[in-house]
């Protein structure tokens, strides 16, 4: 007896807990559990009344159904913590590929199998779990009809009498849960449609003359992994900026900062990389999948056709990149292109000074004709560590002597279940690093035909921004030549590497038609 009374209490308070648990770590406090959930109690009325014939298998299903919903519910968590949005029922699925893949380069392939196998195990046990506990709760209430109906009537009197406005006693949760789930989904299944309207779109298909004002300039577009506004408020980033600026001064540039927008947060760079190179909104991987299937004018492509040499120095790619023939490069430098022979940092494959030293090497060295890059740098890439040291460039060589670095051999550390500030830390650290590589670059090998852009891809998990953060990026023009700043007067920028708080704001989208209506004529 005391079994059974034990096991309808755990089912009970299983059952309770699914249904008013918010999707929002944030909002896991004492009083969010402190509600009567009206999804339950019309539950618990419908197992009551219907017949016996029926009840067992519509409690089989409402727990199977309830437990898939805590699954999405488990997801919605998992996403708000990394992405600052709910899971997408329709358009979130490939993400789970890259995550995965994330786990495997960072931990190792045994980590990786670990984490699905467990995800599968957790899935299946949640819906049992879900699908017993409503059975026996429906046994319960049905073996005692009057009692169970008496209850319900007066929770339902409670959440009406008790109720002070901005303090409910009831929650809706699950149901709201489900209506904004249904409505992502209705979107999720237009976006389609809706993405072949703005790509069809395009002023600058055909323009004649494009990029015609940085005739003999190279250029560089630089994206620094998880560089995100919130960055800005760390000690070690500011000061790495103001230091950094006044080394480019005293180099000779001129530099202009605003933030850009982007469409994703916490992760899905390639997404808000081919937002920037396309100038179209890159917010799911359905429409990065149609994009790259398009025949959408890039920034790589509009450079490569008006004479420019395109290459794109990508070291996060370390397998096959069919995607990468849409942007129309010259040539692409994968990981294994760059020659680095030096030990991994977390995820990064290839530390970010590294990269820009291979990048001088094979492209910018001795007589060349212009040039065109996009580096999208991985050092600053989470979980922040461990993280390399800046090294003299004439030292670099292959990379090895990296090895020496106590760091290289650290294995890496989730960012989640350690400390935030730790965590915070030691992304401030990556972001630094980073931002150095790119200064030095500059002072090292810059001169009056370089124009470098380097921006932010997304903001970093929630875990270092807090709740709310916007999805804002700095975005940085440096140039030594005065015609090149005088032509950006007109975008109304901060002067200097360093955004301030009342920088322009755009979205990322917007940047491509920007830049090019800047260094190109008027259409005829």
């Amino acid at each position: 007896m005391l079994l059974r009374r034990t096991a309808t209490v755990l089912a009970g308070l299983f059952v309770l807990f699914v249904l008013i648990a918010p999707s929002d770590l944030e909002k896991f406090t004492f009083e969010a559990f402190l509600r009567v959930p009206l999804e339950g109690l019309i539950g618990v009325m419908v197992l009551v009344l219907l017949p016996e014939r029926v009840r067992k298998p519509f409690a089989v299903a409402a727990g199977i159904a309830l437990g898939l919903f805590t699954v999405v519910k488990i997801m919605d968590i998992g996403f708000d913590m990394v992405l600052y949005r709910p899971f997408d029922l329709v358009l979130d699925w490939p993400l789970l590929v890259p995550a995965v893949d994330f786990v495997d380069v960072t931990f190792g392939r045994f980590a990786s199998v670990l984490a699905v196998g467990l995800a599968v195990a957790l899935v299946v046990g949640i819906v049992w779990l879900a699908a017993v506990s409503v059975l026996r709760l429906g046994s319960v209430a049905a073996g005692r009809r009057p009692v169970a109906i008496r209850v319900v009537a007066l929770a339902a009197v409670a959440c009406v009498s008790l109720a002070v406005p901005g303090v409910p006693v009831y929650s809706d949760a699950a149901a709201t849960s489900l209506v904004d789930h249904a409505k992502r989904v209705r979107l999720g299944l237009h976006d389609q449609e809706v993405f072949a309207a703005e790509a069809s779109v395009d002023a600058y298909r055909d323009h004649p003359g494009l990029l015609s004002s940085l005739q003999g300039k190279d250029v560089v577009f630089t994206f620094v992994e998880s560089y995100g506004k919130s960055a800005l408020d760390l000690p070690d980033v500011s000061a790495k900026l103001a230091a950094g600026n006044d080394r480019l001064k005293a180099a000779g540039y001129t530099a202009k900062s605003a933030f850009l927008t982007s469409p994703t947060a916490g992760g899905g760079s390639w997404m808000a990389q081919a937002t920037l190179l396309s100038g179209l909104w890159i917010d799911n991987q359905q429409r990065y999948r149609n994009l790259v299937a398009s025949d959408r004018l890039t920034l790589p492509r509009a450079f490569r056709e008006s004479s420019w040499r395109s290459v794109g120095v990508v070291p996060g790619i370390t397998q096959a990149w069919p995607e990468g023939d849409f942007f129309h490069y010259n040539k692409i430098y994968a990981a294994q292109d760059l020659g680095y022979k030096g030990p991994r940092f977390g995820y990064a494959t290839t530390p970010d000074q590294f990269t820009l030293e291979s990048f001088q090497r094979n492209e910018r060295s001795g007589e060349h004709a212009p040039l065109m890059a996009a580096i999208p740098m991985v050092s600053s890439h989470a979980p922040w560590s461990p993280t390399p040291d800046s090294v003299d460039w004439s030292k670099l060589g292959d990379g090895s002597i990296y090895s020496t670095m106590p760091a290289s051999n650290d294995p890496p550390e989730s960012i989640f279940g350690r400390d935030p500030a730790a965590v915070r830390a030691d992304y401030g650290h990556s972001i630094s690093y980073s931002l150095e590589s790119v200064v030095s670059y500059l002072e090292r090998y810059g001169d009056e035909n370089l124009v470098f852009v380097f921006l932010g891809d997304h903001q970093p998990a929630q875990m270092v921004t807090g709740e709310g953060a916007s999805r804002d990026v700095p975005i940085t023009i440096v140039a030594k030549d005065p015609a090149v700043l005088q032509r950006v007067e007109a975008w109304k920028w901060d002067d200097g590497i360093r955004p301030g708080g009342s920088a322009p704001v755009s979205r990322m989208s917007d940047f491509r038609d920007q830049f090019l209506s800047t260094f190109s004529p008027p259409r005829p």
